[in-house]
């Protein structure tokens, strides 16, 4: 009879991940940090995102800029593709945040990275784009601040919510408290609130340990951003 070997996945209780932030990693916490500019002219974090951001997206220099982003996102310290997406509140011609939005998709499935996704009034749009697009690699939508029909939808489809500073916000705390603990993620964004603190009101609010909080999060970290612990 044959050795059989079993491989066991460790984790860290209290380690705090934070998918995404504009600041520095800090101690205790897993950061990833996100770019949205001068992607070769800067070291990089230990763990970070880049991504064309609607709000800074330019007609006659875009193009450049996602040239920029293609060489240097393959590095394996980027984890994912974003934050990308769509935004109705922004100034940017909403054809031109399209356009854009396609060509990341479609980047981040050559290179097989996910993508996270900034939206602001515009989801139906975002899945749209994402079906045809064909895309096959996770989605997160940060910063995640709506209403149950739009969380529905998006996981519905398989995406992935990312809460912050929203948890402290009582209109959106049974939402979260209803969504499956294997699709969320914890921010901080651009946020002064320490990504403990909103590990310990999710906690909270889910009703189950920091340590039991932390350990699914790791899962869901390995899982949609391959990171092993």
């Amino acid at each position: 009879m044959g050795i059989l070997y079993f491989s066991v996945q460790l984790f860290t209780p209290e380690l705090f991940i934070n998918i995404h932030t504009h600041q520095a990693n800090q101690e205790g916490s897993l950061c990833i940090q996100n770019l949205h500019e001068r992607f070769g002219s800067q070291s990089l974090p230990t763990y970070c995102s880049m991504g064309l951001h609607p709000w800074h997206i330019e007609a006659n220099s875009f193009s450049q800029l996602l040239e920029e982003l293609k060489l240097y996102s393959r590095k394996e310290n980027v984890l994912a593709i974003g934050e990308c997406g769509l935004d109705r509140l922004c100034s940017t011609d909403f054809k031109l945040q399209e356009n854009v939005f396609r060509q990341q998709i479609a980047w981040a499935n050559e290179i097989a990275k996910p993508l996270i996704i900034h939206c602001v009034r515009a989801h139906r749009e975002a899945i749209t784009i994402l079906k045809e697009m064909n895309n096959i690699m996770p989605v997160v939508f940060h910063g995640f601040n709506n209403n149950e029909t739009i969380a529905h939808l998006l996981l519905n489809e398989g995406y992935y919510l990312s809460f912050g500073k929203s948890l402290f916000n009582p209109s959106l705390q049974a939402l979260f408290c209803s969504i499956p603990n294997a699709y969320i993620f914890l921010e901080n964004d651009d946020s002064e609130i320490p990504i403990e603190n909103i590990y310990r009101q999710a906690s909270k609010l889910k009703n189950i340990s920091a340590d039991t909080l932390s350990l699914q999060l790791q899962k869901n970290t390995t899982k949609v951003f391959n990171i092993k612990f």
